[in-house]
């Protein structure tokens, strides 16, 4: 039963009793019977062979916890509250995870990834590079954004057309999003009068509740100012305006358990693309 001899055991057996300098069987009787010494030594064996399978379930999960560092870089409109929420529940979920995130341009995220100091980056309109792999993770519907004084806030949507003419916060120009928003203005004929432009979604985002001019972002983005009364989301008519977010690592990246961990979390969004990293 346990691959040992008969002769082998009988020679263990007897090398033990040599060590303790007593007998463990009796062997005046038939079949052998355990001596006083011998049934102590039992149960000190059965109990050593349970803290032996009580030490390999310990070992077992301290392999599968996880903790370590993971490092992410995300552009500011993925939302601070948003990161925030992620944060406590990965907290929660592995209190020996550090998790630490940087707010940085686009331009930066990419460059961070890069020059590894970020595990990911989370960032819209994802480009793969020569060093940089993309996980698609989610699409977000964009809506006119206009303050509650505005004459369109009434409107339950909009055709492009309403737009025309109308006072417009943009994006900067070398950003991916203000290309999209207009090539779709374009795509429809639209003129609009662009009065301000910004970097980040927060500006836009106050700007438009000062009664500045109206805009088109994602949706996901303005739901506490929806809340509070301050913004006015919009659907629009035409469809095929979203904008793509996708995280990114740099190729041959090893991910620690840390960072396998949080990616696992951001892959159970809703509206996230599950699709696992090479």
């Amino acid at each position: 039963m346990n691959g040992m001899s008969q002769s082998a055991a009988s020679q263990h057996i007897q090398e033990l009793e040599k060590t303790f300098e007593i007998e463990l069987l009796d062997r005046s009787t038939r079949p052998l019977t355990l001596t006083a010494a011998g049934r102590i030594y039992l149960e000190l064996c059965k109990d050593v062979l349970r803290k032996k399978e009580e030490f390999d379930d310990t070992i077992s999960q301290m392999k599968q916890r996880v903790e370590g560092m993971t490092r992410v870089a995300s552009i500011y409109s993925v939302g601070l509250s948003e990161m925030t929420r992620l944060e406590t529940e990965f907290q929660r979920r592995y209190p020996d995870a550090q998790l630490h995130v940087e707010y940085l341009r686009p331009e930066k995220v990419y460059a961070a990834v890069e020059e590894d100091q970020a595990d990911l980056g989370l960032v819209s309109y994802p480009e793969q590079t020569k060093e940089i792999a993309v996980i698609p993770w989610r699409r977000e519907e964009m809506v006119v954004a206009v303050a509650p004084g505005n004459p369109l806030a009434s409107s339950r949507e909009l055709r492009p057309s309403e737009l025309g003419g109308a006072d417009f916060i943009g994006f900067d120009e070398e950003l991916p999003i203000r290309r999209e928003v207009d090539r779709f203005l374009r795509d429809h004929s639209v003129e609009v009068n662009q009065t301000l432009h910004f970097d980040n979604l927060q500006m836009i985002k106050e700007a438009v509740a000062l009664g500045s001019g109206v805009s088109i972002v994602p949706a996901r983005i303005l739901r506490a100012e929806v809340e509070m009364g301050r913004i006015v989301a919009v659907p629009l008519v035409a469809p095929g305006l979203e904008r793509p977010l996708g995280i990114i690592y740099r190729r041959r990246k090893k991910f620690n358990r840390a960072t396998q961990a949080f990616l696992g979390l951001l892959q159970e969004e809703p509206g996230a693309e599950m699709v696992a990293a090479g």
